[in-house]
């Protein structure tokens, strides 16, 4: 048949993508469907590389990272406009989406635009303003990815009233911004606005934020917040509000604590919902999940042996470098190409704050959890020559956590520049059970952001020896 598959994929973010590509390089007839007129789904276009690229972007027309370390200071934002902001954003999700297309073309996979939904648990029906097609498959895999949560006492109009879709085609600054939610995407939107000098407000519903970092990342996060002018409001949501007609007027959002809040715009960034709605997954019968997920297996494969489902779609992590590789297990599980099994359970996280946090393996309070005999190591960005030379704002450091009787290390936790990038020294050492000596007997370029590393097991072993602890509370200059 024509219109007949080996592996249909819905979905052309991370996840999908790297699942379609895969199968046809093996050989098998592939067709992806993707609703949207561009491809890389929230990955591309409304999440990952967007909000990131504008994290750069704040960091540049601001001149956080310069102000006063090479005598002059420079700083754009004050004469920047929201397209200077959003060009670099544009450009970016551009590029990235047209790879993707070309990608899938490149591997011959077939591609229809429309919206998907299930006829049976073989066949698919794709709805686009051409008319109706109907597409076979023997295997089927969702990537459909997620959207905003929206409850309903948030007046979401996408002008003033925003979800994490909707904030990037902001088409002014606003003068001031509550942001709903300390999870990652508000951390990183609120550090990111406050940049750009825009008085900033977080409202949170517990005392933390960020609860699976380690505590004294996430508590040294809430102290740059709070000294880039960010308040955080702990123990706290709000009521309902309404956006005035007069587009002048501060909206006024009510606090549970009886505080009122008059800010220009708001940001809800308190959830996110399975991205399934039109799919009818129950014509095909595929058990459903909380929040619109979709239930899987270890293999990713759902109830219905021949149907897979991937990334967002499946609920946490939800991170865009493990979807990608998910996609790639779920086709050599239902293609049985014997080439990646298994994905490693021990994977990095990488929170585009300003600063940057990124971990791996595990954070203290893990390690008191599982009864763990535990060390700590520190070593500050300032106590580097690299850290010198970039003239730390940040109050940056790293913490090792290890094993007290094999010195192995268990757990990176890094806040400060570049974290998202030095950390995969970090994975490597954890996977491979790296001890201290054998990260003090490793040769880094010099000066480099590396030597956190080695400086950190030097103190891990001082503390063992009752030599003076370093601790991150001694971050403040």
């Amino acid at each position: 048949m024509t219109n007949a598959y080996d592996l249909v994929v819905i979905g052309s973010g991370p996840a999908g993508e790297k699942a379609a590509v895969k199968a046809a390089y093996f050989n098998h007839r592939v067709a992806l469907i993707e609703r949207e007129k561009v491809f890389g789904g929230a990955g591309i276009q409304t999440g990952t590389l967007p909000s990131k690229t504008l994290k750069e972007t704040a960091l540049y027309l601001s001149g956080v990272y310069n102000k006063g370390i090479f005598s002059i200071n420079r700083e754009l934002a004050g004469n920047a406009g929201i397209q200077d902001f959003m060009y670099r954003k544009n450009l970016v999700t551009h590029r990235a989406a047209n790879e993707v297309e070309r990608n899938l073309k490149r591997h011959d996979v077939t591609v229809y635009h429309g919206q998907a939904e299930f006829v049976d648990a073989h066949t698919l029906s794709v709805t686009s303003e051409s008319g109706v097609k109907i597409v076979y498959a023997h295997h089927i895999l969702v990537a459909t990815g997620s959207y905003p949560f929206h409850p309903p006492a948030i007046p979401f109009d996408g002008v003033r009233v925003h979800d994490s879709d909707t904030i990037l085609n902001i088409d002014r600054f606003p003068k001031s911004l509550c942001v709903l939610g300390a999870g990652v995407i508000g951390c990183e939107y609120a550090t990111l606005f406050a940049a750009m000098g825009i008085t900033t407000y977080v409202v949170n519903n517990s005392d933390k934020i960020l609860g699976f970092l380690d505590h004294e990342i996430a508590d040294g996060l809430v102290e740059r917040m709070k000294n880039a002018g960010i308040s955080i409001l702990f123990n706290n949501g709000v009521g309902p509000f309404e956006v005035p007609a007069d587009h002048d007027k501060p909206l006024t959002i009510p606090l549970q604590n009886g505080e009122v809040l008059h800010v220009d715009m708001f940001l809800f960034a308190a959830g996110r919902s399975g991205n399934i709605r039109g799919l009818h997954c129950e014509r095909a019968g595929i058990a459903i999940g909380q929040r619109e997920t979709i239930v899987v297996n270890a293999h990713y494969q759902t109830n219905v042996p021949h149907i897979y489902a991937v990334g967002d779609v499946i609920g946490f992590p939800a991170l865009a470098s493990i979807s990608m590789e998910q996609g790639r297990v779920a086709v050599s599980h239902m293609f049985q190409t014997h080439d990646l099994e298994n994905l490693s359970q021990i994977f990095p996280y990488g929170i585009y704050t300003v600063p940057e946090v990124s971990m791996v393996g595990l954070t203290e309070e893990q390690a008191k959890r599982e009864g763990i005999s535990y060390g700590t190591g520190y070593c500050y960005y300032r106590d580097t020559l690299r850290g010198e030379i970039l003239g730390d704002q940040d109050n940056g450091f790293l913490k090792l956590v290890f094993e007290t009787s094999t010195h192995v290390i268990l757990g990176v936790h890094i806040m400060g520049y570049m974290a998202t990038e030095i950390i995969h020294f970090g994975l490597c050492a954890v996977k491979d059970k790296r001890t201290l000596n054998e990260i003090i007997a490793t040769v880094f370029n010099y000066p480099t952001l590396h030597d956190l590393y080695k400086y950190a097991c030097y103190d891990g072993l001082g503390s063992l020896a009752g030599k003076k602890i370093k601790k991150a509370g001694e971050i403040k200059r």
